[in-house]
């Protein structure tokens, strides 16, 4: 059904039990998050908060928390927008089969954005920052934060709504250096097109108008997160989504959602910014402060009953997760059409999506070659590094299938068809010094590190251990070895301490393995972790430890190791060291207390007691 506003909602999925309300007053400071954070867990329903201390407005969250609810919301219009994906990547198929595809046609007449006469809104009231629900998600954060905002901008060269840029790029109400109900903070990474838009104003001299839309239809939230192509607007795609235009009208200059329940316009200045962060982030680790474009606030706009929507991030899988898994549903087919060769592509969100990408890819360029070996894929390796978000992978593991078997989803079995066929001799590819996810600490500095392709094709060369080998048991100070996966062995060892040091341990390690040739056959892979039972205990906690704590370039070392014409390689099993680094940003945890604090609302008598 084509929601008006975040209200009809709201009543839609109460009405099909979807949503609680919680009706006792919760605190914004840590506890409004922690509730969410344990109803996501339990995969239970959204919540509508009726009371925030210290706030007039309603808070409601976990809209997105499963894949179910998710398509409810979307139920009259998701298989269009699936179609109308499909068609724009295989155009011919329109050509060959019209009468199919009328529906689809009708669904697009959605997509124009439809401009009110100012008369119209229903966004009538102001406020000030200092009156919104300042939700405030973990213990070390900076201050509150809008976590489903929608930052809307224009090209200054080519304004109006249909070059625009949405997109959610979390804000900083309060806290820090910023001057109360004055300055909020813009947080965006790389490949994010409100970048483009700043580049030019910058240049012109002149700032940056920003509008911050909050609430409105659901569509409105996944359009901002929606990877969509370039120029491809996202207020058409949430017009499709939502099944009704886009609604918005200008005033004082900005640009206005008609149907959101918050909107906060303000102006960016060239080169004025002001540190941001800490945040408890996706990777399940907090950004650090850094210096972040500030936004001088010009209005706080609101609808009457207007209700705050938000989430909560940390170590996935969080509803974010959920967003990526409704984004695959919707677009899945897409990005393998554009680029020649892959199949499937997955951001695996258990390793907080960026640092690990895996892929399946053709293998056609030398079919009449009895020898097989990795071709085609890396050329489609270096395709997915420099296409948008996906170039921000850490870890590309990318594998061809001539049987059409192998499935990035399925984990576990695509990590064991890689490790049986891969040649650590030449199948990984080093990317140095160059740039990756802003939010990844692993590296050596903000957005730098640096990436590694694992690239296997051919047949199979090695039964992978399933058993911890002898050869690995009697290590001097490597102990407590675990097998995380078939052919993954994880080693624990003292805390690392610095990379000098961290060379000397894989070097005692590589003397005391070298000659254990046959033993390390069948293990292509050691994990050197902090804690070897927690990393091997779940496929999630191996993902997670290896991949978030690891900078390929600094962390990647080999047992036989060599260099023969700046390519690296290793002729017995590869060693990754992903021990938390120094300068690594600490983990997320809740807070023991404020646990205890939202019991009451589980235990007989509260809102959620025997519903979660």
């Amino acid at each position: 059904m084509a929601y008006n506003s975040l209200q009809d909602c709201i009543n839609d999925l109460e009405k099909h039990g979807h949503l609680i309300r919680i009706k006792e007053e919760v605190d914004p400071h840590l506890e409004m998050a922690a509730v969410h954070l344990r109803v996501y867990a339990a995969q239970g329903p959204a919540l509508l908060f009726e009371k925030v201390k210290g706030c007039e407005f309603q808070a409601v969250s976990n809209l997105f928390g499963t894949l179910e609810r998710s398509r409810f919301m979307f139920r009259d219009t998701f298989e269009k927008v699936q179609q109308l994906i499909d068609l724009k990547s295989n155009p011919l198929k329109a050509l060959k089969h019209p009468l199919a595809n009328t529906g689809v046609a009708l669904a697009a007449l959605k997509a124009l954005p439809k401009k009110n006469p100012i008369s119209k809104p229903v966004l009538l009231k102001e406020t000030t920052i200092d009156q919104l629900p300042l939700i405030k998600h973990w213990k070390m954060d900076g201050g509150a934060f809008i976590t489903l905002p929608q930052v809307y901008t224009e090209d200054m060269d080519k304004p109006g709504v249909m070059n625009a840029n949405l997109g959610m790029y979390r804000i900083q109400l309060n806290g820090n250096d910023y001057n109360l109900n004055k300055e909020v903070g813009l947080h965006y990474q790389l490949h994010r097109g409100i970048g483009v838009h700043q580049s030019k104003a910058n240049k012109k001299g002149q700032p940056l108008k920003v509008s911050i839309f909050i609430g409105g239809p659901p569509a409105h939230t996944l359009a901002a997160v929606m990877p969509l192509p370039e120029g491809v607007s996202e207020l058409t795609f949430a017009g499709v989504l939502g099944g009704k235009r886009f609604a918005y009208t200008y005033k004082d200059g900005y640009c206005i959602s008609t149907d959101a329940d918050f909107v906060i316009t303000g102006e960016v200045f060239p080169n004025e910014n002001k540190p941001e962060g800490p945040f408890g982030d996706h990777l399940g680790y907090y950004s650090l402060t850094h210096d972040f474009p500030v936004m001088r606030v010009n209005k706080v706009y609101h609808r009457r009953d207007a209700i705050w929507p938000f989430t909560v991030v940390g170590r996935p899988p969080q509803e974010d997760t959920s967003f990526g898994a409704l984004i695959h549903d919707l677009a899945g087919n897409a990005i393998p059409i554009e680029i020649p060769g892959l199949k499937e592509v997955h951001a695996v969100d258990a390793a907080g999506v960026h640092p690990l990408l895996l892929a399946v890819g053709s293998e056609r360029y030398t079919p009449y070659l009895k020898n097989k070996q990795p071709a085609e894929i890396l050329t489609i390796a270096n395709h997915i590094l420099g296409t948008g978000q996906l170039s921000l992978a850490k870890f590309l593991f990318i594998g061809a299938d001539d049987y059409n078997q192998l499935n990035t989803h399925k984990v576990g079995e695509y990590f064991k068809f890689i490790l049986e066929r891969i040649d650590l001799r030449r199948d990984l590819h080093f990317y140095t010094n160059t740039t990756i996810d802003t939010l990844d600490y692993s590296g050596t500095g903000l957005n730098s590190g640096s990436k590694v392709v694992f690239a296997a094709y051919g047949d199979k060369l090695r039964d992978l251990d399933n058993t911890v080998q002898p050869a690995f048991t009697q290590l001097n100070n490597f102990g407590h070895p675990h097998i995380a996966l078939p052919g993954v062995l994880v080693l624990q060892t003292e805390k690392f301490i610095s990379y000098p040091k961290a060379k000397a341990e894989m070097e005692s390690l590589n003397e005391q393995l070298n000659t254990k040739t046959a033993e390390l056959s069948n293990t292509p892979f050691i994990i050197i972790a902090d804690d070897a039972a927690f990393t091997a205990q779940t496929i999630n906690n191996f993902l997670w430890v290896t991949f978030t704590r690891c900078n390929p370039s600094h962390d990647i070392y080999g047992v036989n190791s060599f260099t023969d014409f700046k390519h690296w390689g290793c002729k017995g099993s590869l060693i990754i060291d992903a021990r938390i680094k120094p300068h690594h940003a600490p983990p997320v945890e809740k807070d023991a207390e404020v646990e205890k604090r939202i019991d009451r609302l589980f235990e007989k008598g509260g809102s959620l007691y025997g519903k979660v």
